[in-house]
């Protein structure tokens, strides 16, 4: 993700800029001119808008002024491999195409190093981040898709041949298929590639870190946890109700960018809760956000969520507001059902240091569950993207999930015909 503010007299050429990036209104053109996001093969989604604080006077509530928050450019990108070799295709490839969009940006002009230099310089790290299925490449999605499309092709002829009793002569004709289609170059399966010993290495010094800190911080924790639950509820008692209405204009702008396809993004913006206090509780409830992600909702669900294929929480403003990006399958309101009928826990956890958000008891209860305050909350504080691209087009968590399913039963033969069967019912 790369932040910059804008210059204030540049703001509307800037969208004029960005709109002209698009086929329709927010959805990119894959080969446009400034990103030609199809021509990086590691790039699951990207997009770039403009981040406004039009919610930033509910702080007012506090008895807080308003924080000072210019129109800021972000570009964000979801992809595969380590971000500073992307970064470094992305200043190549894009060069002409990011020196105009940044000519629009403060500071921009009176840079002295390399465009690289600027994209690390104002990149922002995610305080936490959700990926469906840690280690599926943009090339594995592609390939699973096709080898989906080359099964269900040849399924009816190996039915008509074999019938439906015999699941091992079923097998072996779609694999001989499949492997007809891959000499004659039709159909390409790349082998999926090892992870590191340096990726591995961090993982598990990551994984053991962050449970043997808690351990060692154990006696002072019991200490300070009475504290810090009466001090929150102390707090939360005194949050202001703030449930405005959200302006028609404001939907009708998000609702034209949405439900062009199967999968949908999402932005939110919003100001921290004042005190030192929220803030660290909010920073310390990240990072088991983060380590969760990373280490038990990492193959395909967040909780019982499987809709959602990217996510991420980043702090911004010297860490007084916080922005949220996501990407998921489905129209907003059902996706907003279903954290509101599975894991409303979970989004009070991450969203109650909010200013705006519908009050909550002890972190858990209400919030979410208030669900048209909730909504509105949502809405309010939601901004268009002003580019998006997928590069996924009409394929949901639950397809690219049937496809990997599908590809290991090409790979691994199954021990019994219940389970070729099963496999069988996949295509």
């Amino acid at each position: 993700m790369i932040v910059t503010p804008v210059i204030a007299q540049k703001r509307d050429a800037l969208q004029r800029l960005l709109d002209s990036m698009n086929t329709s209104p927010g959805n990119a053109n894959p080969d446009n001119h400034l990103i030609p996001f199809a021509q990086f093969d590691e790039l699951h989604t990207a997009r770039l808008l403009i981040i406004e604080a039009k919610t930033g006077h509910e702080i007012q509530a506090y008895g807080e002024q308003p924080h000072d928050w210019p129109p800021t450019l972000a570009i964000l990108g979801d992809l595969d491999g380590e971000s500073r070799r992307f970064l470094a295709k992305l200043a190549v490839r894009a060069n002409t195409g990011l020196n105009l969009l940044f000519q629009h940006c403060v500071g921009f002009d009176a840079h002295t190093g390399t465009l690289l230099d600027w994209l690390e310089a104002h990149s922002a790290k995610p305080a936490a981040s959700y990926v469906n299925w840690a280690g599926r490449t943009v090339t594995q999605i592609r390939e699973n898709a096709q080898l989906a499309r080359c099964l269900s092709g040849a399924l009816p002829h190996a039915l008509k041949r074999h019938g439906s009793q015999q699941p091992r002569a079923l097998r072996q004709a779609l694999l001989t298929h499949v492997q007809t289609e891959q000499h004659a170059g039709r159909l390409t399966l790349t082998p999926v590639a090892r992870t590191t010993w340096q990726y591995r290495w961090r993982h598990w010094i990551d994984l053991i870190a962050l449970p043997l800190v808690l351990i060692l911080l154990s006696p002072v924790l019991i200490l300070i946890t009475p504290w810090v639950a009466w001090r929150l509820r102390y707090a939360e008692a005194r949050d202001p109700d703030i449930n405005d209405r959200v302006d028609k204009a404001h939907i009708q702008q998000l609702s034209r960018i949405e439900d062009h396809d199967v999968s949908n993004q999402f932005n939110v913006f919003g100001d921290v809760k004042p005190g030192l206090f929220r803030y660290l509780l909010l920073a310390f409830i990240m990072r088991l956000v983060d380590y969760v992600a990373r280490h038990i909702y990492r193959r395909g669900f967040l909780a019982r969520v499987r809709t959602i294929h990217f996510a991420r929480w980043v702090f911004l403003n010297n860490n007084r507001s916080m922005f949220f990006a996501s990407v998921y399958d489905g129209s907003l309101e059902s996706y907003m059902d279903d954290f509101i009928n599975k894991v409303s826990f979970g989004l009070n956890l991450t969203f109650s240091h909010g200013v705006g958000y519908p009050r909550t008891r002890w972190m858990i209860k209400g919030g979410a569950e208030l669900e048209q305050p909730f909504k509105n909350t949502l809405r309010r504080h939601q901004l268009p993207s002003a580019v998006w691209y997928y590069a996924h087009q009409g394929l949901t968590a639950t397809d690219m999930a049937r496809h990997a399913r599908l590809r290991y039963g090409i790979n691994h033969y199954p021990t019994n015909d219940e389970h070729i069967r099963q496999w069988l019912s996949e295509i």
